[in-house]
């Protein structure tokens, strides 16, 4: 067997920009874990992911998972915008350029940290 891809060192840092800004955020977050996956940063609590943000310091589009109650709530807000795919589930899209969106992003993201603790937003059975 060869040697193995180096692992990038966007990944050693835990991301760059403003991926790096969530990622040092969330992981003093109880019971979170952070992992690179499908070109994404993904956000789990357990095995509940909540939210994901791009690995590519070029793309700021953060997806949340919210319940259907905070889903509608952010959605009021022209900045939000219902995720083009999984929309139905619960999940809405965000751009984080700076630090005004950020903070706006954190206040969701607390939301979904804690649907997820308390066992999942809007999951079923065959969401899994």
């Amino acid at each position: 067997m060869g040697k193995g891809r180096k692992t990038r060192r966007a990944l050693e840092r835990g991301g760059a920009g403003q991926a790096q800004r969530l990622n040092e955020t969330l992981a003093r977050w109880p019971d979170v874990r952070i992992t690179p996956m499908f070109g994404r940063w993904g956000y789990f609590v357990g095995e509940t992911l909540f939210a994901c943000f791009p690995l590519r310091e070029k793309e700021r589009d953060l997806w949340i998972r919210l319940t259907g109650e905070d889903q509608a709530r952010a959605l009021g807000d022209a900045r939000v915008r219902p995720h083009r795919h999984f929309s139905r589930k619960g999940w809405v899209e965000l751009d984080v350029e700076g630090v005004e969106d950020l903070e706006r992003a954190l206040r969701w993201l607390r939301r979904a940290h804690a649907a997820a603790a308390r066992g999942g937003a809007n999951e079923t059975e065959t969401d899994r």
